[in-house]
């Protein structure tokens, strides 16, 4: 398991970053990650209480919390402006929150279940988004968005809107790595492959797991913390400067575009 405890990347050393979705899996990874090197972490979560509390006593000089349910219009603009409020402005937003809210067929996805899952994993990117440009645009920050590998696959049985909501995520990293480059903001993304998280035991079944783990070449599910590095890479000016508009695979072999 990597360990970035033992890691400095000295540009990231007093950096003022805002996680969404970072009380469990990869978000909790990255949290601590980015905790390690020395920047102050603002830590979002919505349900996970207990699992927050948690992650913030490892290290409570380095991270804080703030709670909202991202899947309701505009909370993560809330979320944002009040973590730039406790950091003192912002240097990195990670938009990392989002869930399949279940493994439904399309036919019978109800109007109520779509609004919530796109408003989780699409809308409140672009909301976060726009709402933490003036901070970035300040300190030329940057944005990483989580996308999935399912944005290229069209998502596994019963997560095509998931897959779907991902897809706009993908597309947003580029369309805003464009628009905002003027603004000396750089927006890149990293897409999971198969992570064993609590999303997994969640939402997908053991067979369907397994069938899945068969088709990773290096015949594992990935951990949490194998996605981290690719975060504090894309975070550090010094190592992805020249880098904009990009999409990180993380996924075992499972893809590759």
């Amino acid at each position: 398991m990597p360990n970035f405890e033992h890691m400095r990347i000295s540009d990231l050393t007093g950096t003022k970053v805002l996680v969404t979705g970072g009380s469990t899996g990869i978000g909790a990874a990255v949290v601590r990650a980015f905790a390690a090197q020395g920047a102050k972490v603002v830590a979002h979560f919505n349900q996970s209480h207990a699992a927050a509390e948690a992650l913030r006593a490892e290290q409570p000089n380095q991270i804080e919390l703030i709670q909202g349910d991202l899947s309701k219009p505009g909370e993560a603009a809330r979320v944002v402006n009040a973590a730039a409020e406790m950091l003192g402005g912002l240097d990195g937003l990670i938009n990392n929150a989002g869930a399949m809210l279940g493994r439904i067929a399309s036919a019978d996805v109800a109007p109520s279940h779509f609004d919530e899952v796109v408003n989780l994993n699409a809308r409140s990117v672009w909301e976060a988004t726009v709402a933490a440009h003036p901070f970035l645009k300040a300190t030329g920050g940057y944005v990483i968005n989580t996308t999935s590998v399912a944005a290229r696959t069209g998502g596994g049985a019963g997560a095509v809107l998931y897959g779907a909501s991902k897809s706009f995520v993908s597309s947003l990293t580029r369309g805003h790595a464009k628009e905002f480059v003027r603004d000396g903001i750089r927006v890149n993304a990293v897409a999971p492959g198969l992570i064993q998280t609590p999303f997994h035991d969640k939402y997908t079944p053991p067979d369907v797991f397994a069938s899945q783990t068969a088709s990773v070449p290096m015949g594992r599910e990935g951990l949490p913390e194998e996605c981290v590095g690719a975060f504090l890479f894309l975070a550090s000016p010094a190592m992805s400067g020249y880098i904009t508009g990009q999409i990180i695979e993380v996924n075992g072999g499972q893809l590759m575009p």
